[in-house]
């Protein structure tokens, strides 16, 4: 095997475990008693990935912003028509059966895009030089972690249980390494592909914020829940804005 591919292959698996691991540490052992309010942060979150990550990156890869807004418009109602149709199957299933929402799916499908950019990233930046490959993979994985932690709250909020949210994320996190080989046979293909990537991934984000995560904080409504509602997810936005900031 080529030393360079050896090298993709490597940092997308390391780098998607370690943000796993340290996010699902995180978010089992130092949060578990926070889950219902951290509903809040994977808002922040997922909308901070969403517009201030996914969509900037999207448009700067886009001469046409038309059909970039089109694809999100999409995305946004592909993503209501899948959840449409699992709550339409949940519907006709028999009453013994366990109750997960489609919001958990969804942000596997949505993380899944996500990191298979990561690993296109990861696959151009080894192509360009040591250093800079393994730099980029300590970037993205320090960029992962809030998201996971999001996500891991998100899928316990959906009635995944721990170690079935830990499996989903690990699946989902093996796109990166996809991405990565992709990238590296076919690079000028795979930056074409990342575009469209980027806009199914934000469309997914916002859709889970929106239509699913939101509406279960409007049943708390009281003055402190509504505080720390707010409180949290400035938290999240705030952690996405961060890393952005100092990582990009």
């Amino acid at each position: 095997m080529d030393a360079t591919l050896f090298w993709i292959i490597s940092a997308g698996l390391a780098g998607g475990a370690v943000s796993l691991l340290l996010a699902a540490a995180v978010t089992y052992s130092l949060l578990s008693a926070w889950v219902p309010r951290m509903v809040s942060y994977s808002v922040g979150v997922l909308l901070g990935v969403a517009f201030l990550s996914l969509l900037p990156e999207a448009f700067e890869k886009s001469a046409d912003a038309e059909t970039s807004f089109s694809v999100v418009l999409a995305g946004i109602l592909a993503f209501f028509l899948l959840e449409k149709a699992a709550l339409w199957r949940h519907g006709h299933e028999h009453e013994g059966h366990a109750t997960r929402k489609p919001s958990g799916m969804l942000i596997v499908v949505g993380d899944a895009f996500h990191n298979f950019v990561d690993g296109v990233l990861i696959a151009a930046a080894f192509l360009t030089d040591l250093k800079l490959g393994i730099t980029t993979t300590l970037a993205i994985m320090a960029h992962e972690i809030p998201q996971e932690v999001g996500d891991f709250t998100v899928l316990l909020k959906a009635g995944y249980g721990r170690r079935r949210a830990l499996l989903l994320n690990l699946a989902s996190s093996l796109t990166s390494v996809a991405g990565g080989v992709i990238g590296y046979f076919m690079l000028e293909g795979a930056q074409a592909m990342v575009q469209y990537a980027l806009l199914l991934a934000a469309s997914c984000f916002i859709y889970i914020a929106v239509a699913d995560l939101i509406p279960d904080m409007h049943r708390q409504n009281s003055g402190r829940e509504i505080g720390w509602q707010l409180g949290l997810v400035a938290v999240g936005i705030a952690t996405i804005g961060t890393a952005e900031s100092f990582l990009h």
